[in-house]
């Protein structure tokens, strides 16, 4: 539908002929309508574009990314649907894709159509179309849908940003594959901005900087070297609604790079790049749909490494963190104090249904069965730990109580309103769209319900530089935060109980599980390998220093339905 690429401007330096003049009215800033774009994208504009791109160096920084994206799904035919002045087409088209291009500005569409001839004389199917209506003015299905660009942020309402969504689901194979992306609006609006100007604008004599931001409207101007100068006002899209409108739509498994990297820092990418697809999996497949922070916390839990460890030393049945009285303290005494601080919050009776996200060994839902004679499901992703779990709750006679189910926190399997409390310890860190898991938790909460949680967190004001070593041992781009999940909370209609903050167990906790480590590992020579022994270590001082500095949280979070 809109016109491609980000870029529009008025030229200032020289006179402005009626092709060239970009119409913003008195107030430029009150310009937030969708349509507006046939205002922006004038042929003094276009004319510019692959100045601001540079083909060559963009050729160079994405190298071959999208299309291994494509090639490893087997598409073979692709609609362009944020054409632009034809990168992308051009480049698939020499790819051997069956390429049609479509775009909302005939002017874009005419430089994309003569670029195709003068980049390998090729001939673009090109057509003119609005995504509100793709499926009016394009015809067939594809095995792949593209929006690159930075082209979606031109929507201005939600109503029309769902409409094309659901038009490009649509007109996707029952296994297509949307790829979409969109600048870095979360560094901008949090005052983060630092574009590297690297990959998606390559051009070297041009610039591209935000001249006023706020929640509805990223107004940026771009500079050309002959003193020319555009704007274009767009809507500042968070990653992590676009990720939500997406399955909301339907896309089953959303994966997102930051500049074509699967893991990065939360304020580094210039732009993320969604990958949405279509395909549906019955319950029995969920695992292959889990985004890939949990697919990587999956493999984690699961290898024998990580099973023996967290068996052997972390306490066996609880693993995770603790409340310390002394530094020697034994673990599994001190990670018991924790589920009974916690429980102590709560009024529970044998009519109390619970369910807890990230269940682990299963510890908690044995002590809540056992003292309150609550029915309690464990959701976890690790299905070799639910296997020791369900093990274990046999030996203590408490399976009828106790439910243990594979699966993801990120798409709870279960009902709507199935349960009085949502318990969950030290789990919520391996998501990486933790307002997500918000939302499933509400889903799943009866009206009244309790949600009690621990996480590990960042403080509201720590500093990157001391998060980061943290974040990439655990493959994350954040860590949630205290005033992270109160905002959400909010969002989605919680009442907040209180936090408990216990932010000193944190290091006290990780320092006791190192100490103990070293203490042990000669029992754990040809169990637990050196490399994964001596990673741990690394991993446990990082969180020990994170505590100490002041840049991490810790304690008991109670929200209220």
């Amino acid at each position: 539908m809109l016109t491609t690429r980000e870029g529009v401007s008025s030229v200032r330096s020289r006179p402005i002929t009626g092709q060239d003049q970009q119409r913003f009215g008195d107030d430029p800033l009150a310009v937030r309508d969708t349509d507006h774009y046939k205002e922006e994208y004038v042929t003094g504009f276009v004319d510019k574009w692959d100045e601001l791109i540079d083909w060559k160096r963009r050729y160079e920084s994405e190298g071959r990314f999208f299309v291994e994206q494509l090639k490893d799904r087997g598409v073979r035919k692709v609609l362009d649907a944020a054409t632009g002045t034809g990168f992308h087409s051009v480049r698939l088209v020499e790819e051997g894709f069956d390429t049609v291009s479509a775009d909302g500005s005939p002017e874009m569409l005419a430089k994309a159509f003569a670029n195709g001839l003068s980049y390998g004389g090729h001939i673009l199917r090109v057509v003119h179309a609005d995504w509100r209506w793709l499926n009016r003015d394009v015809h067939g299905t594809y095995d792949a849908i593209i929006c690159l660009g930075n082209s979606f942020t031109h929507l201005f309402s939600e109503r029309d940003r769902r409409k094309a969504l659901a038009e490009f689901y649509a007109m996707l194979n029952h296994n297509g594959v949307l790829i979409i992306d969109q600048r870095n609006y979360d560094a901008l609006l949090d005052g983060k901005y630092g574009n590297a100007h690297t990959y998606y604008y390559c051009g070297e004599d041009v610039s591209a900087e935000p001249e006023h931001v706020d929640e509805g409207l990223a107004r940026f101007v771009y500079r050309f070297n002959d003193k020319s100068q555009y704007h274009l006002n767009m809507f500042p899209l968070r990653k992590d609604y676009t990720r939500r409108l997406l399955r909301e739509v339907g896309f089953q498994r959303i994966d997102t790079y930051g500049d074509f990297q699967e893991t990065y820092q939360g304020d580094e990418p210039d732009f993320y790049i969604h990958i949405a697809e279509k395909a549906y999996r019955p319950d029995e497949e969920l695992s292959d749909m889990y985004s890939t922070a949990v697919q990587t916390a999956r493999e984690y839990y699961n290898s024998t490494d990580a099973d023996t460890f967290y068996h052997t030393i972390w306490g066996g049945t609880d693993i995770h963190v603790g409340l310390y009285n002394s530094d020697k303290d034994d673990i599994a005494e001190a990670s018991r104090r924790t589920v009974e601080r916690m429980a102590e919050k709560l009024e529970l009776t044998p009519d109390t249904d619970v369910i807890d996200v990230g269940a682990g060994y299963g510890g908690s839902a044995r002590y809540l069965a056992r003292t309150f004679g609550c029915r309690v499901t464990c959701l976890n992703l690790s299905e070799v730990e639910n296997e020791r779990n369900r093990e274990k709750n046999r030996e203590a006679g408490l399976d009828h109580l106790i439910t243990v189910v594979d699966g993801s926190f990120e798409d709870i399997p279960a009902q709507d309103n199935g349960f009085d409390v949502v318990w969950s310890q030290d789990a919520l860190l391996h998501s990486g769209e933790r307002g997500r898991v918000l939302e499933e938790v509400v889903r799943v909460m009866r009206t009244g319900g309790h949600f009690v949680f621990t996480d590990p967190m960042a403080t509201d004001n720590a500093s990157t530089e001391a998060l980061a070593p943290i974040l990439k041992r655990l493959h994350l781009d954040t860590l949630g935060t205290p005033g992270f999940y109160d905002r959400e909370a909010q969002r989605l209609g919680l009442t907040k109980v209180e936090f408990d903050d216990l932010s000193p167990q944190l290091p006290a906790h990780y320092g006791r599980v190192l100490a103990e480590l070293e203490r042990r590992e000669s029992e754990l020579e040809g169990e637990v390998s050196k490399e994964y022994r001596d990673h741990m270590k690394t991993g446990l001082r990082n969180w020990v220093n994170g505590g100490k500095s002041g840049d991490l949280a810790w304690g008991i979070l109670h929200y209220r339905l």
